[in-house]
């Protein structure tokens, strides 16, 4: 399974989800917010540091089909400059919220590979139940399945409940979580 997160790094949550994915042996796809990153570099580097794989989200977590061309473009790049570590890897990138035009993807395309998900888990949503999203997190999961988290605050309250089972449900059936 290929966990993702969207959205961090920020104090608190970001740790709290490294100490979790540690204790099962999980790595993940951190897709950050490069807002996010300058304000907390050290989370960032904690990130590359214990072996999970970062992405792209925009610098402001920007909606493509709200937002002309040449800004996106130019928020993605400012994220990317905050990210660089000078690796020809190719880079990883994902749209806040699913949305990005043609014409951008067009753009991004020769130098990221644009990432998108099996299952949204709607940990953010303060309106929805934390025992629901685990349950539909839990049936939709298959070998290869890309879901997302969010390591925001907004999802705190669903993501504190449904990873740790999550993660145990699916280790006990023999799942292994690995970066993208």
């Amino acid at each position: 399974v290929y966990l993702t997160f969207d959205d961090g790094p920020i104090p608190d949550l970001t740790p709290w989800v490294l100490t979790t994915l540690k204790s099962y042996g999980a790595k993940a796809t951190f897709f950050c917010v490069g807002e996010n990153i300058r304000q907390h570099y050290g989370l960032y580097q904690q990130l590359t540091n214990e072996g999970h794989r970062v992405g792209n989200h925009t610098y402001h977590h920007l909606d493509g089909w709200k937002t002309g061309n040449f800004q996106y473009l130019r928020n993605i790049l400012r994220c990317e400059k905050l990210m660089d570590d000078g690796s020809n890897q190719h880079k990883l990138f994902r749209p806040p919220y699913g949305k990005i035009k043609l014409k951008q993807i067009q753009q991004l395309s020769p130098r990221y590979e644009i990432i998108m998900w099996d299952i949204l888990s709607g940990d953010f949503d303060p309106d929805f139940n934390h025992e629901v999203c685990l349950e539909r997190c839990r049936q939709n999961t298959q070998p290869g399945t890309i879901i997302i988290f969010h390591d925001n605050y907004k999802a705190q309250k669903n993501l504190t409940y449904v990873l740790p089972r999550y993660l145990e449900h699916f280790s006990e059936q023999g799942y292994t979580f690995v970066t993208l």
